[in-house]
């Protein structure tokens, strides 16, 4: 009988370990199961605000003076005098010497010229006094009517004429002898200086280029589209000039100087088909005042912007949030995508300028969403992270206990 309670023993206590086991495994929390739903796409955002802007145009040049003068003469003689500024890049004023040409032989001519105008003018009153005793006699007599011959009207009409002919002779030694001396026509800068004292100059002999300093230019290339942006002076223009900013590096140093387009050249280039602006700076070596930071020399290179029109209540919006096709993803309620079609008045390099289509507040989607689609759920910055649900059938104690270990 013993025999047969020992051999019950062991199925006994492997059938009670069956039963510990499938107790256990009953009683064992249940791990927290979670949603499969992925949480909100993080974008960023800018808030759309209507601003009043004005257009600017870009464009480039060379700096030229706007008055360029080669300086000839108009006698021939040898060169006595030349100025202490005479050389190139020496400035001079309005009417100052430039150069001077030996002016005896001229001086004699002019001498010659007034003598013969003094013989020509005493010629003159001797047959005006002829003519008066001619006359007188003629009444005396009372033959009738005079005959011009006989009160010698041809031989004073000869001898005014000499006398106009002595007068011009008289100007013209008297201008030669005027420019004997050479005088700068305006303020300026010589360039290309070609004579020096001691010289035989004979008449056209150029003696050098002066390059006026009040005023410098630089002519900029407009497109049509450049044109659509900018008020261009035309003829007769009496506004106000738009005004121009000129950049450019001196010795390693970014200047910017001030000027105005004051004018258009009129007609399209044929090759490029742009039509080139003037834009003019006053006092460019400041000569007259220290207007500029540094002098703005004849031939840099310099870049130009352009104040342009104005525009109303417009929004600008990096050029990167704009999709393919030229549409834009806003936040809308609940924070949900809304596609918006917009009207671009202008792009940029880095922004596109918007009229239609956004309205003050709007929050502008900047992150390049590769599978966005409208209503779709997103979040922004500052919003608060959703976690993920979680399915669970134990308390939260039991399940905190769990996460923690």
């Amino acid at each position: 009988m013993a025999f047969k309670k020992r051999a019950l023993l062991p199925p006994l206590i492997l059938i009670v370990a069956i039963l510990l086991l499938i107790l256990m495994t009953a009683l064992r929390p249940k791990p927290p199961q979670r949603s499969n739903e992925r949480p909100p796409v993080l974008v960023e955002v800018v808030e759309a605000k209507a601003e009043n802007i004005r257009f600017q145009v870009k464009g480039q040049g060379n700096v030229r003076p706007k008055h360029m003068t080669n300086l000839v003469t108009q006698v021939s003689g040898q060169i006595i005098e030349i100025s202490d500024n005479f050389e190139n890049g020496g400035f001079f004023n309005k009417g100052d010497v430039i150069v001077r040409i030996d002016p005896a032989d001229y001086r004699v001519a002019l001498q010659s010229a007034k003598a013969s105008l003094a013989q020509a003018k005493a010629a003159l009153a001797e047959e005006s006094a002829r003519a008066k005793v001619a006359k007188d006699e003629w009444e005396s007599l009372q033959m009738g009517e005079i005959p011009a011959l006989g009160i010698r009207e041809p031989q004073v009409a000869s001898a005014v004429a000499a006398v106009q002919s002595a007068e011009a002779g008289v100007a013209k030694a008297q201008r030669d002898l005027d420019r004997t001396v050479i005088r700068a026509p305006y303020d300026g800068i010589l360039q290309n200086k070609n004579v020096d004292i001691g010289q035989f100059v004979t008449m056209n002999t150029q003696v050098g280029a002066l390059y006026g300093s009040e005023i410098a230019e630089v002519r900029v290339p407009l497109s049509d589209r450049d044109l659509a942006y900018i008020d261009l002076p035309e003829a007769n223009h009496d506004g106000a000039y738009p005004h121009v900013a000129l950049t450019s590096d001196v010795a390693g140093v970014k200047y910017t100087w001030h000027g105005k387009l004051v004018r258009s050249e009129g007609v399209l280039d044929q090759n490029s088909r742009v039509i080139y602006g003037v834009v003019e700076v006053e006092d460019p070596y400041n000569l007259k005042s220290d207007r500029h930071p540094v002098p703005l020399r004849f031939g840099r290179f310099v870049e130009l912007v352009i104040d342009g029109i104005e525009a109303q209540q417009v929004f600008q919006v990096p050029r990167y949030a704009l999709s393919i096709n030229n549409t834009l993803w806003v936040v809308g309620e609940d924070r949900r995508l809304e596609q918006r079609d917009v009207n671009i008045v202008r792009s940029e390099a880095q922004h596109v300028v918007i009229n239609e289509g956004l309205d003050n507040g709007d929050l502008i989607v900047l992150t390049q969403l590769s599978n966005a689609l409208p209503s779709m759920k997103v979040r922004i910055p500052g919003d608060p992270i959703i976690k993920q649900q979680e399915t669970k059938e134990q308390p939260a104690e039991v399940v905190a206990g769990n996460d923690n270990e």
